[in-house]
């Protein structure tokens, strides 16, 4: 293994920035293989959380933190992709959007929206992490910009007046 691990090693090597990872894998797995929600759950933590894949050990991740994102998700969808979807260019539907991404948007805006006892400066800077560990071209500046008109939105507080932040 390399001395220098990516980003998402280096700042988030704790078990939540783990669980986000998996998260937004399992939802993909979700999307792409219409899996059942307790399906993929069990799978993940079977075989995936913190277990052995293709020789490599994958880091532990927090499965309680796991489980809150991905059935949060699919609980609060029919809020979040609206949320998601006033963010885009009318041009850039959420379904035109890679389905990993809309994974990703869809992880983000609901910790933005339902856990705030999490910063949201620390949600978004967590999934910027996870978009460079999937993207390397526009998409984490997409990432970057949707999540954060979302957090200015639900978390006004956060940011202070209009236009400072």
């Amino acid at each position: 293994m390399p001395e220098s691990e990516p980003a998402i090693a280096a700042r988030g090597a704790n078990q939540r920035g783990a669980a986000r990872l998996a998260a937004v894998q399992a939802l993909y797995q979700m999307d792409v293989g219409r899996v059942s929600l307790p399906r993929v759950v069990a799978e993940f933590e079977a075989f995936r959380l913190g277990q052995e894949l293709e020789g490599e050990t994958l880091r532990s991740a927090d499965a309680a933190f796991f489980r809150l994102l991905v059935a949060g998700v699919v609980e609060e969808q029919e809020v979040i992709d609206p949320l998601i979807h006033a963010t885009l260019p009318p041009t850039w539907p959420l379904a035109r959007l890679d389905v990993t991404l809309r994974s990703l948007l869809r992880c983000g805006v609901y910790e933005l929206k339902s856990r705030r006892d999490v910063p949201a400066r620390v949600v978004i800077s967590e999934y910027l992490d996870v978009a460079h560990a999937f993207f390397e071209k526009e998409e984490p500046g997409l990432v970057n910009a949707v999540l954060d008109k979302v957090a200015r939105d639900v978390r006004p507080d956060e940011f202070g007046k209009a236009g400072a932040g």
